[in-house]
């Protein structure tokens, strides 16, 4: 008898040790966390990283633009930008479980207006129509459940990645800048969004590296982005104004 290969999704818990409590998918590798008594702040280095898309946004636009998540994660993404930015929220997340441990230990608010949850195949939801030229900032960190290797990683998906973003939009991707598969997946990436509108963080302490792309190339002068760099400091507690030393264009 031939049986079907079925897809198991892991097992959802969490773990606290002081001030911050972590999610996990059945093992031992931190896939989100949050800070207990700040439970709509960013802890995590390389996830405030992720908001570097801030940069490039004006900032009086910021409020009702379009955030969207690829993986839910800790919920931490999705809770800033609804919470703290004011922004429009889509957060798309295959595995029910993690939605559950969302709203049950990680403060993740219910659907409303400006806050959706999608269960679903990120790939394939992406592709809807509905969402194409919306996202002003999408938010890509897609990694199994032992933190291996991105789990949509391939030039079709940033395809659609890319089809998502206004003409102001950009992308950030987690990517493990230690790994072989790095250097990869970027190269993918600049065969979607050209290497003019891709920008690289150096890694993390842990490893992590955060890639930005934009829609359509922009590259505001140097004093612009350190003023914005210098609000995101003092707005959230970032060490944003240190960024642009570390933060480059590709080309």
């Amino acid at each position: 008898m031939i049986r079907k290969k079925t897809t198991m999704l892991p097992e959802v818990n969490f773990s606290e040790e002081g001030k911050v409590r972590y999610l996990h998918l059945g093992t031992p590798w931190i896939q989100g966390s949050m800070l207990i008594a700040k439970p709509y702040d960013i802890e995590l280095e390389y996830v405030q990283r992720m908001m570097v898309g801030l940069l490039f946004l004006d900032p009086e636009t910021v409020t009702g633009a379009h955030a969207m998540q690829l993986g839910l994660g800790a919920a931490t993404l999705t809770k800033f930008c609804y919470q703290k930015l004011k922004m429009t929220c889509t957060a798309i997340e295959i595995n029910p479980g993690v939605l559950h441990a969302c709203r049950g230990w990680f403060k993740l608010p219910p659907d409303d207006e400006r806050l959706r949850v999608v269960l679903a195949d990120a790939g394939q939801e992406i592709q809807k129509p509905e969402w194409q030229g919306t996202v002003d900032l999408l938010h890509v960190d897609l990694y199994d459940h032992e933190a291996a290797l991105p789990v949509l990683d391939s030039v079709e998906f940033y395809d659609h990645c890319r089809t998502l973003l206004t003409e102001q939009g950009c992308m950030t991707v987690n990517l493990f800048g230690r790994s072989s598969s790095y250097e990869r997946s970027l190269e993918k990436i600049c065969q979607v969004f050209r290497e003019d509108a891709v920008w690289d963080f150096k890694p993390t302490r842990e490893g992590n590296t955060i890639v930005l792309a934009q829609r359509i190339p922009s590259r505001s002068d140097r004093e612009a982005l350190q003023a914005r760099a210098e609000q995101i400091e003092q707005l959230y507690g970032w060490p944003a104004g240190k960024w642009l030393k570390m933060f480059k264009p590709l080309l």
